[in-house]
């Protein structure tokens, strides 16, 4: 049995996004019950010169709904990156899984060859379908999520490794 590009890719996306999600929950929970400012752990890094929680978060769904549009030639939503909260985070998240499965799995099936070109900073990337998702997409994806669950675990957020996995 082969894999399709759409059960490759989408699938990934929304697990590791409703994962992200239920990570951010327990961190709004954690604030509430230590009487902390959520705006601490939203804004908290794990080095000076790394990206902050909620940037990381922006970027989980940005390289989700990036991929899945190049992949299927649809054009990506667009977010204004201004999430302050909790709250306006989780809901980010909410409208990229809702973009994610909004796409014709049609569109994404049979692209393993595609030419996907684009630019990163200064590198202009060129991959095939197959290789774009293997080597870059999921990559990014699960490496912000996981920033982000080692941001809030180090601020002493009770999290575990089902929290990332997520439940069977």
């Amino acid at each position: 049995m082969s894999l399709s590009m759409h059960s490759a890719s989408v699938p990934y996306f929304v697990r590791a996004l409703n994962n992200l999600s239920a990570i951010l929950e327990k961190g709004a929970a954690h604030a509430k019950e230590k009487d902390i400012d959520p705006s601490i752990l939203v804004t908290d890094r794990l080095f000076p010169d790394m990206f902050p929680l909620s940037r990381q978060v922006q970027i989980a769904c940005d390289v989700s709904k990036g991929a899945a549009a190049r992949i299927s030639g649809i054009e990506a939503p667009s977010h204004e990156d201004n999430e302050s909260s909790f709250e306006e985070l989780i809901a980010r998240i909410s409208k990229t899984i809702e973009f994610l499965n909004s796409l014709p799995v049609d569109k994404i099936n049979g692209t393993e060859e595609k030419e996907i070109k684009f630019q990163a900073g200064p590198y202009e990337l060129e991959f095939t379908g197959a290789t774009y998702l293997s080597t870059w997409a999921l990559p990014n994806i699960y490496f912000h999520v996981t920033t982000t669950y080692n941001i809030l675990r180090h601020n002493g957020v009770a999290l575990g490794k089902i929290d990332y996995v997520g439940a069977p």
